[in-house]
């Protein structure tokens, strides 16, 4: 049996970063992924005239009392999808708003337009010609009744940040419940703010004048631990999974639980034991609670393993199935019909260079790696970094034979067929 940690959540660091920006004085966040994505949105915030102090590997010290609106680095900006967040910030602050269109991992269309319908409700006149999206308004933000036509994660969020200084009441109607919204909502009132609501479909937001620094610890990372989790099925092991929030875990137990895994739950962990074989089963991608798009991909690779015929049908995003050519190129049995795959398992994998199409795409074909003979290769693990940290290590001290190397050339791979 083995035991890993899982860091702090990148889905809910991202947004309390850029919340900061809200803040006059330091705002001390704890349990930081160290990720690609992280570093980047600190770097956006320095080169804005943000003071960021690391005073340990996961422990920041945050302080935009002298940030200047309208500066991020567009270059950076465009590295990452977390970066639109900066445009709750700014418009809350300053009553405008200035940033590059936003980056991130390409698997079908993102829109922004629940963002954009949400800024002009609270009084904002939104441009997004020429590459940026600004936002302006005379009179700042202003309380309103907004009703989002879709439950958008990172809408909620961005309007949330927005309001949290606005004048009146604002009122987000089919808001996001997932989690992270939790916790931004929870770094908001620890700074001062007056939110309710945060983890059903209404958001109550009371604006006050100002915000105040804080300490803050970010929730574990969900995804991370579900990631663990679904290795952990695919190579039949048997590992416990420390620094969790069961309760975050709950869709991908019961779908864990369906093909024969046991999962022992504890306060703050989970102890994962999987049998030789796996049962086939179906799942469609929903909102939280329902099971998480992101865990989308990594449960593809491992039902590579499942005997019988097993399908996801992804339901949030229309086109997020570039990775299945690279588990093809490993021997699985995988077919896509408009928003649903089909995987033949059962049959064995085999190692073949193949490269990370995405975050959550890479570790599925980690995942794959970890389940077939021989040694794969895998090129653009970059990507893989945007979202897990310190995954070699983790995966070394499970028992895995993994490390990462400087490659001179991109990692070939054959033509799809």
């Amino acid at each position: 049996m083995g035991s890993v940690e899982v860091s702090g959540s990148k889905n809910a660091a991202l947004p309390i970063i850029y919340a900061c920006a809200l803040v006059s004085g330091k705002c001390v966040l704890e349990n930081i992924p160290n990720i690609r994505d992280i570093h980047f949105s600190f770097e956006i915030l320095k080169g804005m005239g943000a003071t960021v102090r690391m005073l340990d590997r996961t422990t920041y010290e945050v302080d935009c009392t002298d940030l200047v609106p309208g500066t991020s680095n567009y270059d950076l900006v465009r590295k990452l999808r977390g970066s639109y967040y900066l445009l709750g910030a700014e418009f809350g602050r300053f009553g405008k708003a200035k940033v590059g269109f936003p980056g991130g991992c390409n698997f079908g269309v993102r829109p922004i337009d629940q963002h954009i319908k949400g800024f002009e409700a609270l009084g904002g006149t939104v441009n997004t010609e020429g590459g940026y999206i600004e936002i302006e308004s005379e009179n700042g933000v202003n309380g309103t009744n907004i009703f989002f036509d879709v439950s958008s994660v990172g809408a909620t969020i961005n309007i949330m940040i927005a309001a949290a200084t606005g004048k009146g009441l604002t009122i987000i109607d089919n808001a996001a419940k997932e989690p992270h919204v939790v916790d931004c909502a929870n770094f908001l009132n620890t700074c001062g703010a007056n939110i309710s609501g945060a983890g059903s479909d209404m958001i109550r937001i009371k604006g006050v004048p100002e915000l105040h620094g804080c300490s803050y610890a970010i929730i574990p990372d969900m995804i991370e631990a579900g990631s663990f989790m679904v290795a952990t099925a695919a190579t039949s092991g048997s590992v416990r999974i420390n620094n969790v929030i069961p309760k975050h875990l709950e869709s991908i137990t019961a779908k864990l639980l369906e093909v024969g895994v046991e999962v022992e739950e504890f306060d703050d962990a989970v102890h994962v034991t999987a049998p030789e074989k796996l049962r086939k089963t179906s799942v469609k991608t929903l909102p939280y609670p329902g099971f998480p798009t992101d865990m989308h991909p990594q449960r593809c690779a491992m039902l590579c393993k499942a005997e019988g015929v097993s399908s996801i049908n992804e339901s949030i995003y229309e086109n997020r199935f570039r990775y299945v050519e690279e588990l093809k190129r490993m021997g699985a049995q995988i077919k896509v019909d408009g928003r649903i795959v089909s995987i033949e398992g059962g049959n064995p994998l085999s190692a073949a260079p193949v490269v990370a199409t995405d975050l959550r795409g890479g570790i599925a074909v980690m995942i794959a790696a970890l389940m077939c003979e021989g040694q794969t290769e895998i090129g653009e693990c970059h990507l893989i970094e945007r979202g897990y940290d310190d995954i070699c290590g983790k995966l070394r001290g499970l028992g895995a034979d993994i490390r990462k190397v400087e490659c001179p050339e991109p990692v070939a791979t054959q033509k799809a067929n």
